[in-house]
């Protein structure tokens, strides 16, 4: 494997953001995910190593529904 070359004199080139950005709208495209989302649907976002528990949204609200419906009966 062949190594890259460092910098000479340690000289880094600095990319710099624009101090401002023009986006051209008129080439935007729709949200090809909103059709999946029913209107009473929610997002949420959940951390990484919860997330990695679940297959799919669907054995979320399977968990979700059982934790509601033992609270409920434990009133």
């Amino acid at each position: 494997m062949k190594k890259t070359s460092a910098r000479k004199n340690g000289q880094t080139e600095q990319k710099q953001l624009a101090s401002e950005y023009r986006f051209d709208y008129s080439k935007s495209k729709p949200n090809r995910f909103a059709a999946a989302m029913s209107g009473g649907t929610i997002a949420v976002v959940l951390e990484p190593d919860v997330a990695a528990v679940f297959k799919s949204s669907k054995t979320v609200n399977a968990l979700l529904r059982s934790v509601i419906s033992k609270r409920k009966g434990s009133r």
